[in-house]
């Protein structure tokens, strides 16, 4: 099979070197793909948002399946686009990936169908926006309705920096049109838990459980990132609280989409939190999570094409899917100043890797026969390993082996998923 992967990060190097695994794989092509991809598929560069340009090189190379990684091209509605022209997909249509799209339609599907999370209030209007402000519970979570990558969520600990947060999505645009309009909710507390799961739009198989580290620096301080590194499984996501989630949450998300004729076919990803009440949705994504797909597809036992295609034929009931009893640790090497300014242009060194060992490139491209930095998040080193404190262990072993100027990780990645488990 010739397919052909839409998207040029560490989650898309993840997926394209889980989807070599099968032998069906004959050909895979990156739309864009980057210097570190590569070495595992064939990049025709380009942008990940262009839907005809998907379109010309799906012809152009007669592939034979298409998945669309990314939020932004789902969103935009990519896989409507192919599917249209006969190239089957792994990713939802614009009617469902909506979503991620807007947190607006996403809480307003939550309330209309009993699905647990935050108590919130949508603003189109700045003035009413900053008069709700005035009278909220305090802290409170100002969102951006549109897509930001990821950026575009504020925890606010006093009026004024809501009122702050609000005037800059509103008034000043800091996202673009993505906060015209904003979701004002309740702040939450409890451990955060990442679900990605597969789903054709009847049946959902959750995948093992992640946790994210978002913050720039040790101890869970700095600023916010895309996601500084992830381990798996979660140990406060215990096979209770999956129980919980799936008859609360997963199954009723599902539902609640195809009754809306907006089935959901592909990754749905659940960001969940553990609160005091029972688990609550903090977001949706209509795919999968980065770098939470880095810990995750290692523990994938089996072949990723085979669900994929399951997902798309709408037969996942009848398709196995299962995990490794093992744990997984990946660590992000960025740019120093990440994920403000930095410096690229940098030559990566890469070590030799066992089969337990995985780099997944993020923001690199090549240049005269040499890899050398592009972005802010560079690239992954994960491991596999008995247990979650060697997975950690060997994770940093193979970070430490790993070489560019300006290089920086966190050094805790992890820590409070092992204290979790101890104390549990």
């Amino acid at each position: 099979m010739k397919i052909l992967v839409i998207g040029g990060g560490g989650r898309e190097h993840a997926i394209i070197q889980k989807l070599r695994e099968d032998p069906r794989a004959e050909t895979i092509y990156a739309l864009p793909g980057n210097g570190g991809i590569a070495a595992d598929a064939i990049c025709l560069g380009g942008s990940a948002t262009d839907i005809p340009g998907a379109l010309a090189a799906a012809k152009q190379y007669a592939v034979d399946f298409v998945v669309v990684a990314p939020d932004d091209p789902l969103v935009l509605g990519m896989a409507d686009a192919l599917e249209a022209e006969g190239f089957p997909c792994f990713g939802p249509r614009k009617n469902a990936a909506i979503l991620e799209g807007s947190k607006a339609f996403s809480k307003d599907l939550m309330k209309k169908y009993n699905i647990p999370t935050a108590a919130y209030e949508t603003f189109s209007d700045p003035e009413k926006a900053l008069a709700y402000v005035d009278a909220c519970p305090l802290p409170t979570v100002v969102k951006a309705d549109g897509l930001a990558l990821g950026k575009g969520v504020l925890i606010c600990e006093t009026r004024e920096a809501a009122k702050n947060a609000v005037r800059s999505m509103m008034e000043d645009k800091i996202f673009g049109e993505s906060g015209a309009k904003v979701v004002i909710e309740e702040f939450l507390t409890g451990p955060e838990v990442s679900v990605l799961s597969f789903t054709d739009g009847e049946t959902i198989v959750p995948m093992v459980s992640s946790m994210d580290h978002k913050r720039a620096l040790d101890g869970d301080q700095g600023l916010n990132t895309g996601g500084m590194g992830t381990v798996a499984p979660n140990p406060y996501y215990t096979a209770a609280v999956a129980a919980e989630c799936m008859e609360t949450i997963f199954l009723p998300t599902i539902r609640a989409m195809k009754a809306e004729g907006r089935p959901f076919r592909g990754c749905l990803y659940f960001g969940l939190m553990l609160t005091p009440d029972g688990p609550k949705v903090i977001e949706y994504n209509c795919r999968f999570g980065d770098p939470e797909t880095q810990v995750v597809l290692p523990l994938l036992e089996g072949s990723l094409l085979e669900i994929m295609l399951a997902v798309s034929q709408g037969r996942l009931a009848e398709t196995e899917v299962r995990f490794s009893g093992k744990s997984a640790c990946c660590v992000i090497l960025a740019s120093k100043g990440y994920p403000q300014k930095y410096d690229k242009g940098f030559p990566i060194t890469l070590p030799e890797t066992s089969e337990n060992e995985h780099i997944y490139i993020a923001g690199a491209a090549e240049k005269n026969r040499q890899l050398v930095t592009s972005g802010g998040r560079v690239l992954g080193a994960a491991a596999v390993a008995e247990g979650l404190e060697k997975a950690v262990e060997a994770a940093y072993a193979l970070a430490d082996r790993i070489h560019f100027d300006n290089a920086y990780c966190r050094r805790d990645i992890g820590r409070r998923a092992l204290e979790a488990r101890d104390n549990g």
